[in-house]
């Protein structure tokens, strides 16, 4: 039987290669398409061709879509950060929202009739409520947050319009890494930048101290990157037999506050952590917690890494970084 080819936007970026390692693991032909604004060829396998183009580019999209034969795509393409977009939201129109366009364009002319979503827990907002579910409004505080809500919605209508099979996947805070070529290397996401402030002797900062958490700190719910790659892989299989799709929360279901993960990184690491609280951060909800028994029912994934193992191989894998796998050179 002919292995189906699912095409990878994002493929080049953290989450993103974690995913194509899971398509690959679940024995399909992946081809990865990103425009390196800040992916990695080194985290593309030597034996997994890379596209360099933009999303924006429907023609060339379609075109790869349709010379490859993909059944599929996995969208992670586009700009994550809630902060960064409230300063600049018309960025976050044009790649987010723009991207989505672009894709569903080439989906439906290309002939590919799969899509999984890569969407996000910011389109909760902050919900008063312990834990929240997918039928739970959708309040985003951040124009990220509104992006990722447009590119369900847009990919729902095409969905009923074209015959499209989507499911939307809203992450949770990720976290970890399969080894040191696929670490996290961004600028927003708190272990990265709390490891990057041990590495430079400094005090990693805390944006706020006066939310309404039983410490006073942000609450997240954390996810495994290798855990939600699997999630992805799940997606995919069920599209692939007949499932018309659907959304789901991926995450643990467990809410930790910024001090919690602080004192995990201390236990993990062994070293004396201390930090400073500076202001609030604009986009930032008090608490986002997963309820994530649907996604378990339906593709039966749950999570299988705990905040302690998460962080363990964050800390493996940026302390490692002497022999990282290269992909082939692409100059």
């Amino acid at each position: 039987m002919t292995e189906e080819t699912w095409v990878v936007t994002g493929g080049a970026g953290y989450i993103g290669a974690h995913v194509v390692e899971a398509l690959r693991g679940a024995g399909r032909q992946v081809v990865v398409v990103d425009d390196l604004s800040t992916g990695a060829t080194s985290r593309v396998p030597a034996d997994v061709d890379l596209e360099q183009l933009s999303v924006l580019e429907t023609g060339r999209l379609t075109g790869l879509l349709r010379d490859t034969g993909a059944v599929g795509v996995v969208h992670l393409a586009g700009k994550k950060s809630p902060t960064e977009s409230m300063s600049d939201p018309l960025l976050y129109a044009r790649e987010n929202v723009g991207g989505v366009v672009s894709l569903v364009q080439a989906v439906r002319d290309s002939g590919a009739r799969r899509v999984v979503f890569s969407s996000s827990c910011s389109v909760y907002g902050s919900p008063d409520l312990p834990s929240v579910g997918e039928d739970a409004p959708t309040l985003p505080q951040s124009p990220y947050g509104e992006s990722k809500l447009y590119g369900e919605q847009v990919l729902a209508a095409a969905a009923r319009a074209h015959g499209i099979g989507v499911v939307s996947l809203r992450y949770f805070n990720v976290v970890g890494a399969a080894g040191p070529a696929l670490r996290d290397t961004g600028t927003y996401n708190l272990v990265p930048l709390v490891f990057q402030a041990l590495r430079e002797g400094r005090a990693p900062l805390v944006f706020g101290d006066d939310y309404p958490t039983p410490d006073g700190t942000c609450v997240r719910d954390y996810v495994d990157v290798r855990d939600l790659a699997d999630a992805h892989a799940l997606a995919a299989t069920a599209l692939g037999s007949g499932r018309s799709g659907g959304t789901y929360n991926v995450g643990r279901g467990t809410g930790y506050s910024v001090l919690e993960v602080l004192d995990t990184v201390r236990a993990v690491t062994g070293r004396p952590l201390d930090h400073r609280v500076v202001d609030r951060r604009p986009g930032d909800p008090a608490s986002v917690v997963g309820d994530v028994r649907r996604i378990a029912r339906d593709l039966a994934w749950t999570a299988t890494r705990d905040l302690a193992e998460m962080v363990a191989s964050a800390w493996a894998a940026d302390r490692d970084q002497s022999a990282p796998r290269r992909g082939p050179d692409r100059s």
